[in-house]
């Protein structure tokens, strides 16, 4: 990284699947002082080009094919004027690594001289109802010490073998997965894309001992067990969440998976690390909650006008701590909205706590849903979808599903002359937005249900959508 120029202040953006290399130009670029921009390996081109052009992005490490996408292609099209060079690490990488050996190491030991608790660490991306991703700004002093903690909750333990299934382009992966690992001197086991026979292979040729997941990976391994009973004994504990999860499901890993130590926990890319359970929660307790506040964070529950409200009632859950963002990138408007003087974090999610401090999600004040464990954000969608020519309005809520938690419907209004069907408008979506953005409903309707101010009323679209 120094050889290439790179030093404190820059952005480093890593756009790749779950592998060895994404951690090593991760830990390299933040010890020189720069800041990693991790892009959701879903994008699309244009996608990914805002966010490197909003950030400033100097170098990009990629992958010149992942699953048949050929990522620097996507970008051909893209004006990136900061951009000096793209590292393939699949083509280029020994080249890249190289290329360093003649950088001494005392330069290395200034530039990490030169880091500290407020230096930002990453900038990871995370959409709003303003239909524009926004960028979060995290320090080195907000990331490790809520790991710590993390790590002393879960009880992740030096040599414990940790599957890490969750992308590294989310808190997730990234933060509970791999700097979790390097905190407790984990074994970081990394795997790039889903698969329940791989998993099952994983477990058992590698010895995992830490899985987490949201509640999906958890039911296909249950599921696949019952067709083919694995050796899954070497199995001890993992964190889910991101979804409603069933109390049965609970008991099922415990009893059939082998983890005791499975807990539910609440974050968001915000602060990362809001909230968990406590192993030996009774499984009723690790369902319904995510658990009380993680050491050194205070909850409060608020009724609209910001007023705390008691015990067992439900509003606006808000959280202060060491590990709350430092703000929006290039935005003070969405940062003050977010972020309010005495530093609570308006998290936009709907609460109540009970005599014991343990957290229940009862709904979202924002739009958002979550479909397998990513966020989708409807304005996002919304707006996206208005750039197809036949598009004239469109409005998209979430909608239940048995596997992905839910699933985007969209309601579209077609502007005059346009013939484009239901299928037409899925297939562009298809190709123009990260897959889990898709609507995997699309309804063609002649109008929008709307009150006296024009206000889209989505409730009545949920009704239609049963």
């Amino acid at each position: 990284m120094l050889a290439a120029g790179i030093g404190a202040g820059d952005r480093v953006a890593i756009w790749a699947p779950n592998r060895r290399e994404w951690i090593v130009a991760a830990v390299a670029a933040m010890a020189v002082g720069a800041a990693i921009v991790p892009l959701n390996t879903r994008l699309k081109g244009h996608e990914a080009g805002e966010i490197l052009r909003r950030t400033s992005a100097r170098i990009l490490v990629t992958v010149g094919n992942f699953l048949g996408t050929d990522y620097p292609a996507l970008l051909a099209e893209e004006a990136l004027p900061a951009l000096n060079r793209t590292i393939c690490i699949d083509r280029e990488w020994e080249a890249f690594i190289s290329s360093g050996n003649h950088i001494p190491g005392a330069a290395v030991d200034a530039a990490m001289a030169g880091i500290g608790p407020n230096t930002i660490s990453d900038i990871m991306f995370t959409s709003g109802t303003t239909g524009s991703p926004k960028g979060v700004l995290m320090t080195h002093g907000r990331i490790i010490p809520q790991f710590g903690t993390w790590i002393e909750n879960t009880g992740l333990a030096t040599g414990e073998r940790y599957l890490i299934v969750n992308p590294f382009f989310h808190s997730f992966g990234m933060k509970a997965g791999w700097v979790a690992c390097i905190l407790a001197g984990a074994v970081i086991v990394p795997m790039p894309v889903f698969d329940v026979d791989a998993v099952i292979a994983a477990i058992e040729q590698h010895r995992i001992s830490f899985l987490p997941g949201p509640p999906t990976i958890f039911q296909a391994l249950l599921a696949a067990r019952e067709n083919r009973p694995f050796d899954a004994s070497s199995l001890r504990g993992g964190t889910t969440g991101a979804a409603v999860v069933p109390p049965v499901l609970i008991e099922r890993i415990r009893a059939e998976l082998g983890m005791p130590d499975i807990i539910t926990a609440y974050g968001m890319t915000e602060c990362t690390n809001i909230t968990g359970c406590r192993r030996g929660d009774p499984a009723e307790m690790i369902a319904n909650t995510c658990g009380v506040a993680v050491a050194g964070n205070e909850l409060r529950i608020v009724d609209d006008e910001g007023l705390p409200l008691p015990v067992g009632e439900a509003g606006e859950i808000w959280v202060r701590g060491p590990g709350v963002m430092l703000g929006y990138l290039d935005d003070p408007a969405a940062t003050a909205e977010a972020l309010d003087a005495d530093g609570w974090l308006h998290t936009g999610d709907v609460g109540r706590l009970d005599d014991a401090g343990y957290l229940a999600i009862t709904d979202r004040k924002k739009d958002m849903f979550i479909t397998g464990g990513f966020n989708v954000y409807p304005a996002e969608v919304e707006k996206l979808l208005l750039r197809h020519p036949g598009v004239a309005q469109v409005a998209v809520i979430g909608v239940a599903d048995e596997r992905m938690g839910e699933v985007g419907a969209a309601f579209v209004v077609l502007r005059a002359g346009s013939a484009a069907t239901a299928e037409d408008l899925a297939q562009w979506c298809r190709a123009e937005m990260a897959n889990y953005k898709v609507p995997r409903r699309i309804s063609l309707v002649s109008a929008l249900p709307v009150n006296a101010a024009g206000k889209v009323l989505k409730d009545e679209l949920r009704r239609l959508a049963g």
